[in-house]
């Protein structure tokens, strides 16, 4: 990845990730705090490590107990290069496995909240957890620390884990047992900022406006004189890739809207009026509603829907990529988890657009090179990106929306008349939440055509009619979700709007179920 960090290059921290689900939460808690970081697997060259030159060093979480055979370590490198080490969880075990101390298979296991009883001061407790507190903190273990090794003391401790937390002050090597990157460590995120400021020294300067202009001058020196092309989407991922290239480098941008029928209501008109007029972008919108609905038409495979919508994309794109001339460089709205995900699994980089930028994959054929200036970035660092471009908030703020659009909403077949129905419900139901103050409360709202008819009363005559569900979830860090406490009256409203004003749907339910860790997006 391109060093996109302003200061010296030892402010920054380094995630080795061993697994854990929630290992991009490190991450976003200590850029939270101002500290550039990023995730590499922990098989890293323990050489390529020295060079980045990390200025502190997280092991995370992980499924694996160091007891099984080919478990994951950490490189031995890493405990010689004179930098602050912090392990989490699976992260301490190893800390104590490989530096002489011992760690066992217990029957008492700990997942869930549990309550820590700080038993000793320590840099990485000082001025958060006095010694004597009880706190909550978040534990997901069955192995625990039995032994420490040399220079190691416990300092803190659960019921089930004498060693929740242990320190060597003088190496600056710590370990806790517990996760303080998630939520359900209240304190936790103070925990961190501890670790990179307190402990290991790091300024906490990186900012929005640092990485705008380091990005700027890193986009102008990937393409020089060459011609960019970017699919835009009107998402805020593609919105905010196709704003900052257009500032870097101008009308060597141009940009390509496939319209495919499938969007929701008004936002095709938006996207022409917002980078066509408002930010004088060189657009070409297709409108090929017809083909994909065509090509759609008796498709009831919810895979099949996304393959033939990319394919049909990648054509579509082609085509009118071929009519611009070409380009040597095609721009994508890749972010951090999307890199995390193709590089950390399998230590390799993914050449695939992704499927919520309505594209399947970057088939050979197409010879470009990609630009990717989010890559380093998570999705509420792209608004903020996006808000300092000066893009509206009706598009930086706008909730996920799927690439394959209201083709995966709707299950079953996809006809035009079903489209429509689907579309004006979903316009009400989101009227309705911002007529309410509630939008930016929400992480993801929106509504779904049902593959069911019922039979109901309206006024005197009986009607036989579609089905709609409503969706709405809240989510403070993009990977796991809980259902909106919407109000009674509130839902009561809006389906009646909708079976008042939307003609062939009679019944609305409102669904209430939640994601499971480890989702980033929902559709």
């Amino acid at each position: 990845m391109p060093d996109t960090v302003p200061d010296a290059a030892s402010q920054r921290a380094l995630i080795l990730d061993f697994g854990s689900q929630v290992t991009q939460l490190i991450a976003r808690r200590l850029r939270e705090a101002g500290v550039y970081s990023e995730i590499w697997p922990h098989h890293a060259d323990p050489a390529r490590i020295a060079a980045w030159k990390p200025g502190a060093l997280i092991l995370s979480g992980g499924p694996a107990s160091v007891h099984e055979p080919g478990a994951p370590l950490a490189p031995e490198g890493i405990f010689s290069l004179g930098v602050p080490i912090l392990g989490i969880c699976y992260g301490e075990q190893l800390l104590c496995h490989q530096l002489g101390g011992a760690v066992d298979t217990h029957d008492h296991r700990e997942f869930g909240r549990a309550e820590i009883t700080v038993t000793e001061d320590c840099a990485l407790f000082a001025g958060v957890w006095p010694t004597g507190a009880r706190e909550q903190v978040w534990m997901s273990h069955g192995d625990r620390v039995t032994r420490l090794p040399p220079g190691f003391r416990a300092v803190a401790a659960t019921e089930g884990a004498p060693f929740a937390a242990i320190a060597d002050d003088t190496r600056r090597f710590y370990g806790v047992q517990f996760h303080p990157e998630v939520v359900h460590t209240p304190h936790g995120a103070a925990l961190l900022r501890n670790f990179v400021h307190h402990v290991a020294g790091l300024a906490g300067t990186w900012t929005m406006a640092n990485f705008r202009t380091t990005e700027l001058a890193r986009i102008r020196a990937q393409v020089g004189t060459g011609r960019v092309i970017c699919g835009l989407s009107g998402g805020v991922d593609s919105s905010v890739a196709a704003v900052l290239i257009h500032e870097a480098i101008g009308d060597q941008l141009a940009c390509i809207f496939v319209d495919h029928g499938l969007l929701r209501e008004g936002e095709a008109a938006e996207v022409v009026a917002t980078f066509r007029d408002r930010f004088n972008i060189r657009l070409v919108h297709r409108n090929a509603a017809d083909l994909f609905l065509d090509a759609l038409d008796g498709v009831t495979d919810p895979e099949t829907k996304r393959k033939t919508i990319g394919r049909l994309f990648i054509e579509v794109f082609e085509e009118e990529a071929a009519k611009l001339g070409g380009a040597d460089f095609l721009a994508q709205g890749t972010l951090y988890p999307d890199v995390i995900e193709s590089v950390a699994p399998r230590g390799g980089p993914s050449a695939t657009i992704k499927s919520h930028h309505n594209v399947g994959g970057l088939p050979e054929r197409m010879r470009m090179q990609l630009v990717e200036p989010l890559r380093e970035l998570f999705k509420d660092e792209v608004r903020a990106l996006g808000r300092t471009l000066g893009l509206p908030d009706s598009i930086v703020g706008r909730h996920p929306f799927p690439g394959p659009g209201l083709a995966i909403r709707i299950p079953g077949p996809i006809t035009r008349e079903r489209l429509v129905l689907l579309r004006r419900a979903d316009a009400i139901f989101l009227e309705e939440i911002r007529a309410a103050g509630l939008y930016d409360a929400i992480w993801q709202a929106f509504a779904v055509l049902l593959p069911v008819r019922t039979v109901g009363v309206m006024g005197d005559g009986r009607t036989y009619d579609h089905a709609c569900a409503l969706r709405a979830v809240t989510s403070s860090d993009g990977m796991t979700a809980d259902v909106f406490p919407f109000d009674p009256g509130f839902l009561s409203r809006v389906a009646g709007r909708i079976v008042n004003e939307v003609r062939g749907i009679n019944r609305v339910t409102y669904d209430i179920t939640s994601k499971p860790p480890g989702t980033i997006e929902w559709e």
